[in-house]
């Protein structure tokens, strides 16, 4: 990687494309290299060496995983699992296109029909690694499954306009493993055993430092197909041949340089959901050679307030004292428009009646009330104004309706039993957590695509350096990471062995 000029800070520096002619005689050659051993890279490189390709797989750490092995196991699955079958919920693949094509941003149509089409035989792939979800339901509001429940609400599916819309269904399915930490960490280790058995030749310590193109290095942006790649282990460095490349390097999390540039608010006293590799590099490496990116800008953000799911009946107020975001809505749709209010400041208010057990210490408490009045004055709000909003609510909730924000009945209870209690919900108080969703732009095979539409030949990306599904953090679901990255994963190792002759 060349050095970074005066102008260019370290971490935004666009590794130099390298020319064919460093792949001299007698160079290793594969007919797939994928880039990354998390969740999207494994799939990739397993689905390759089932399809026939000789496949090498690049691992910066020491050991398989990834930042998917910290993650709890949520996979985003419907339109009619085993485990939705079992648990007496009705899905289908209308439903569920028809809930991601409604609550998603921009939605990509093909890629969402791709995703929900296949997600049943997905589901199944999944538990043919050697595990299987347990076909059980947790009907309650939290992040994840306290136990090993196999499925849950995990996206704004109740939530109103989505209610209305279409059936809501229930699609977090998690892996048998209690608690919100590392339930992913089973399913990467029969990955690894899968990928062993398939043939994969898997490098460890090892990484990518440069792409190796066909054409002129200098117009790599525009022309030129991808045909192998530089790679550095320790002090050793080397080049490889390759029909495909499929980068699979995770996202940008720990880059604060990109961070500065495309999402700020993840280094406002975030904790950062990611580890060491999630650098950026994968993206930037696909940039050397003209990838176009997408969603840069719409990092995932979220403190969640539940559980205790009695949290829900309160009230989330701004600091002029007003609602603005539906209560019940999934914790990164509320974080999401947290951040859009004024110093980005927000309380929950809720009365001793429905404050419940403190299980959420990402949120603190920030004082308690005897009267409204008290508490408004004590948050230095206009005067009347909270007084008017929680009157209004609890006049309204008696009648368990919420026609400012359409709260689901479920949640719709009167916050009158005294004293109240204010959470603080506000950026920088509330210990937020994050990582990035952005990344390259990728057709439903994974192929990585230039700005003006066409594909880059011989590239391929997957997981959280790709940009596919998710979008933003009011649309996103629990699950959808894992769910398309494995899944497009699994595209884009396929397809990058049909360009293999041995795989013709």
């Amino acid at each position: 990687m060349p050095s970074p000029t005066n102008d260019v800070p370290a971490g935004l520096a666009v590794p130099e494309a390298l020319p064919a002619s460093v792949l001299a005689d007698g160079t290793e050659h594969f007919d797939v290299v994928v880039v990354g051993f998390g969740i999207a890279g494994g799939c990739a490189a397993l689905e390759a060496a089932r399809a026939g390709a000789r496949v090498l797989l690049l691992e910066k750490a020491a050991v398989h995983g990834g930042t998917s092995s910290m993650s709890g196991g949520h996979f985003y699955l419907g339109g009619g699992t085993a485990v939705q079958r079992a648990t007496g919920h009705d899905d289908s693949v209308e439903a569920m296109v028809g809930y991601l094509m409604a609550s998603t941003k921009n939605p990509d149509e093909e890629k969402i029909r791709a995703y929900c089409e296949g997600s049943v035989a997905h589901f199944e792939w999944l538990e043919d690694l050697g595990f299987a979800f347990e076909r059980s339901y947790f009907p309650g509001k939290a992040v994840i499954q306290p136990g090993t429940e196999g499925l849950m609400f995990t996206g704004n599916e109740k939530v109103w306009p989505f209610r209305e819309q279409v059936p809501p269904a229930p699609r977090g399915h998690k892996v048998p493993v209690p608690g919100d930490t590392e339930g992913t960490k089973i399913v990467m280790d029969l990955l690894r055993t899968e990928v062993e058995k398939a043939g994969v030749e898997v490098r460890y310590e090892t990484g990518a430092t440069n792409l190796v193109v066909d054409g002129d290095p200098a117009h790599a942006a525009t022309t030129g197909r991808v045909v192998g790649l530089a790679w550095k282990s320790f002090d050793r460095t080397g080049v490889v041949a390759a029909d495909g490349v499929v980068i699979a390097a995770g996202g940008f999390v720990m880059n604060a340089d990109m961070v500065a540039r495309y999402t700020p608010a993840l280094g406002s006293k975030l904790f950062t959901l990611g580890s060491t590799y999630d650098d950026g590099l994968g993206i930037r490496l696909g940039e050397s050679v003209g990838a176009a990116l997408e969603n840069m800008e719409e990092p995932f953000i979220t403190a969640p307030f539940y559980p205790p799911s009695s949290r829900c009946k309160g009230i989330i107020v701004n600091k002029e004292g007003r609602r603005f975001v539906a209560e019940d809505s999934y914790h990164a749709r509320t974080s999401y428009h947290v951040l859009q209010q004024p110093d980005a400041v927000a309380y929950l208010i809720v009365d001793s009646e429905h404050l419940g057990e403190d299980h959420m210490p990402l949120v603190p408490l920030k004082d308690g009330f005897e009267t409204l009045e008290e508490m408004e004055a004590g948050l230095g709000m206009p005067a009347g104004a909270l007084v008017e909003t929680v009157t209004r609510y609890n006049e309204n909730a008696a009648r368990g309706e919420d026609p400012e924000l359409h709260k689901h009945p479920d949640w719709v209870a009167p916050q009158t039993a005294a004293p109240w209690a204010v959470l603080d919900l506000s950026l920088g108080v509330a210990l937020y957590a994050g990582f990035t969703i952005g990344g390259m732009a990728t057709t439903v095979d994974g192929e990585v695509r230039r700005a003006d539409g066409s594909v880059v030949p011989g590239l391929y990306a997957a997981g959280a350096c790709a940009a596919n599904i998710a979008q933003d953090g009011a649309g996103y679901c629990s699950g959808t990471q894992l769910g398309e990255g494995s899944f497009f994963g699994r595209r884009a190792g396929r397809h990058a062995a049909t360009v293999s002759p041995a795989s013709r």
